[in-house]
C-alpha cells in the first residue's frame, strides 16, 4: 500500500508527529500533555491514549497541549475539543493538521486560531514518502494567553530553517 492510500484511507489515521517539527514546537510552547497518543510515540511524559479517550477527558486549566489528532472524520470532532479547551478552560492547544481548508471543521475551528501552514509536504515518522497532502499548525491560545491585538503573548522562539510559513488570524472565542 503506498503512502498515498494509507494517508487518504481510514485504516491508518494515527501517524507519527516528525521528532524535528515537534522539537522546534515544543522549545517554543514548551508542552505539558499529549492529548492523543499511544506509549509508543507519545511526545509528553502526561497523555491520553485512545483507550483513554481524551474527547471525554477535561485537559486540565493552564496547560499546554499538544495535539496530532486522528485524521479521518474524527478531526472535528478533535478540532471542536481544542478549540472548546483553549476558550473555555484556558489551555494552549497546538494541534498538527492537514490543510485541508475546503472543508467545514477548518472554517468552523481552525480558522479561529493562529494558523501556521507549514513549507512542503511532511514525512510523519514511519512513513516511507511525505504526505500527499499540505499540512498546518493551529494554535488555540485561550483567553489567558491572548493580547488584544489577538497576537499571541508567549515568547517566540523564531523560525528556525523557515520551516514554517507564519500567517496569523485573530482568534475568534
Amino acid at each position: 500500500m503506498s503512502i498515498n492510500s494509507a494517508v487518504m484511507s481510514s485504516k491508518r489515521m494515527d501517524w507519527e508527529t516528525p521528532d524535528d517539527l515537534f522539537a522546534e514546537l515544543h522549545e517554543e510552547f514548551g508542552f505539558t500533555r499529549d492529548v492523543f497518543a499511544r506509549a509508543d510515540n507519545a511526545k509528553c511524559v502526561r497523555f491520553f491514549s485512545p483507550a483513554d479517550d481524551g474527547l471525554a477527558k477535561e485537559w486540565g486549566s493552564g496547560e499546554v497541549c499538544w495535539m496530532n489528532p486522528p485524521y479521518g472524520r474524527e478531526i472535528s470532532k478533535w478540532m471542536e475539543k481544542a478549540h472548546q479547551e483553549a476558550f473555555e478552560f484556558g489551555n494552549c492547544v497546538v494541534c498538527l493538521v492537514p490543510s485541508r481548508t475546503d472543508t467545514r471543521w477548518w472554517h468552523e475551528y481552525a480558522m479561529k486560531g493562529a494558523i501556521r501552514f507549514l513549507r512542503g509536504r511532511l514525512r510523519f515518522k514511519g512513513a516511507p514518502d511525505k504526505a500527499p497532502f499540505p499540512s498546518a499548525v493551529i494554535v488555540f491560545e485561550g483567553r489567558a494567553g491572548m493580547s488584544h491585538s489577538g497576537a499571541t503573548t508567549r515568547k517566540r522562539a523564531g523560525n528556525r530553517g523557515n520551516k514554517t510559513s507564519r500567517r496569523t488570524s485573530s482568534p475568534q472565542g
